[in-house]
């Protein structure tokens, strides 16, 4: 396949991410929702991980300490790699491409690819539940709730979401093996 096929197939794949993203933007556009989902984001933002750091500890006792050590770890390194690849790609946020989609929250930065809030809430989330998998009935939703919030607002195609799910998951994977 050659180049300007490629890059017409990968243009039309962005264009339809795009109208995806302003449908859904748009539909879910009632304030009732865009607060509910403003505020998931907002939680996922580090508010709900950094309390769940903090606390393991006290719930499970000093066993839960190199747990909380390793997810703090995985958290520098998530932030490393999501800040370095938004810096990479510089890809514009849906709301900045589109004047039809309204941010349903305040931009953290410019660019999109990959969603940091869904890299954090996966990586965090495998962590916990690795070690506490009582944690999951809670986490789980939450981290859904967080990676649907991120297109909702308008914040993040859902590629940026896969791909921060994806890394996330992966440093995961590497901090439990390494651990």
């Amino acid at each position: 396949m050659g180049y300007a096929r490629t890059h017409m197939l990968l243009q039309r794949a962005v264009e339809k991410e795009l109208a995806f993203c302003r449908q859904v933007n748009n539909s879910l556009s009632a304030p009732i929702i865009q607060g509910f989902f403003s505020v998931v984001s907002r939680l996922g933002d580090g508010v709900l991980w950094y309390s769940l750091i903090a606390c393991l500890p006290f719930i499970y006792g000093i066993d839960a300490i190199p747990v909380s050590i390793l997810m703090i770890f995985a958290g520098v390194l998530n932030l490393v790699v999501y800040k370095a690849l938004k810096k990479l790609t510089s890809r514009e946020r849906p709301c900045s491409t589109s004047a039809d989609i309204i941010p349903g929250a305040r931009l953290l930065d410019h660019y999109s690819f990959p969603s940091g809030h869904t890299l954090h809430a996966v990586g965090f989330t495998i962590l916990a539940i690795n070690f506490y998998p009582e944690l999951a009935l809670l986490l789980i939703p939450f981290t859904v709730l967080v990676a649907m919030s991120r297109v909702i607002l308008g914040l993040h195609y859902p590629t940026d979401v896969i791909a921060g799910a994806l890394i996330g998951a992966l440093i995961a994977s590497l901090g439990i093996a390494i651990y």
